[in-house]
């Protein structure tokens, strides 16, 4: 019996969760008035944060106390402080600065699905829409477009560390194909890795003005071209080396990826080399995520030539990073730890 078992019973849980709206609200006013940012410049009072942030000092102060309580910021004798995660991820002039992405992790089109779950559960849908956010140009995929990239960033790059050299040759264009490219993190690393690979980046028009935008700031304009439209229905062309579909499967039934990786797996190059690649970062990040019974893995045979096998991820091998779809054994179950 584990100790919380044992334990006298509490209520502390229920009453973390009900205020739980309250840490949220904290941090999303925090990020939006600056006040990480400027207690990272030396400020460190609530009348100098106030008075950087052009807000009365009173509402400073209890905004900056509720932060500290929620493990956000410190308070050494009425004088406020970063924390080492607060100075890495809530400071605009980080590197790693991950403030931008509560425009996409809180935006109304998101947050509307958790405001009456008990009628989700009842009608079995998430969204009151037929097809929610994964209507076409929904335009909540450019904000996500625009300020998730810092956040995969280091995950596109061990990624595109992992999969096989494409060879080029004179004879032929090798080319990668990057499904859902949204921000294009996970193309344009592997673009950047492997040195004359020509990246197709396909997502809806409004999103891939961000992906060939970050394309051209990454060095890539000469390697890179769009192709617009529904990945589902869309002619994806043939002949790819790699394909990615990064955080893309798990939106979608069973059968819809199933006909989906089929469609995927013909674009690739006949022959030995070429791979495909699915990478779910958020649905299979823990053993609960790994019951999604959309997040699909599939595994290469030992006998080159032979079909690849799509299996559900409660019979995949234990991936706890992300997935992989290959078509080749030389792809066989490569992990991230």
């Amino acid at each position: 019996m584990s100790s919380a078992e044992t334990s006298a019973p509490s209520p502390g849980l229920f009453f973390e969760t009900i205020n739980a709206y309250q840490r949220t609200a904290a941090l999303k006013a925090g990020v939006e008035l600056g006040v990480f940012t400027v207690l990272a410049s030396g400020v460190a009072t609530a009348e100098g944060v106030a008075e950087r942030c052009q807000c009365p000092v009173r509402g400073v102060r209890i905004l900056c106390d509720s932060l500290a309580i929620f493990g956000l910021l410190t308070k050494v004798d009425g004088r406020y402080f970063l924390t080492q995660d607060s100075a890495l991820f809530l400071d605009q002039n980080s590197p790693a600065y991950l403030g931008g992405m509560l425009q996409f992790m809180l935006a109304p089109s998101i947050i509307e699905a958790f405001s009456d779950l008990a009628s989700t559960v009842r009608s079995g849908r998430v969204h009151t829409t037929k097809d929610g956010t994964t209507a076409p140009d929904h335009p909540v995929w450019v904000e996500f477009a625009k300020v998730m990239r810092p956040m995969m960033q280091g995950a596109a790059q061990a990624v595109a560390g992992l999969v096989p050299p494409v060879q080029v040759d004179a004879t032929r264009q090798a080319k990668v194909l990057d499904i859902s490219a949204s921000h294009g993190a996970f193309g344009i690393a592997f673009a950047q890795q492997h040195p004359g690979v020509h990246l197709v980046a396909l997502d809806w028009e409004a999103v891939l003005a961000v992906t060939e935008a970050n394309a051209k700031s990454a060095g890539l304009a000469d390697r890179f071209s769009k192709l617009v439209g529904d990945a589902f229905t869309v002619d994806l062309g043939t002949d790819y080396d790699v394909v990615l579909v990064p955080n893309f499967l798990h939106h979608f039934n069973i059968a819809d990826c199933t006909r989906f990786l089929k469609r995927v797996k013909a674009a690739l190059r006949p022959g030995g080399g070429s791979s495909l690649w699915s990478l779910c970062l958020t649905k299979i990040a823990s053993p609960r995520h790994r019951q999604h019974p959309s997040a699909w893995s599939c595994w290469a045979p030992r006998q080159k030539g032979t079909p690849i096998r799509l299996v559900n991820t409660r019979e995949c091998l234990r991936v706890p990073a992300f997935v992989t779809l290959c078509s080749t054994p030389c792809c066989l179950r490569r992990r991230v730890r």
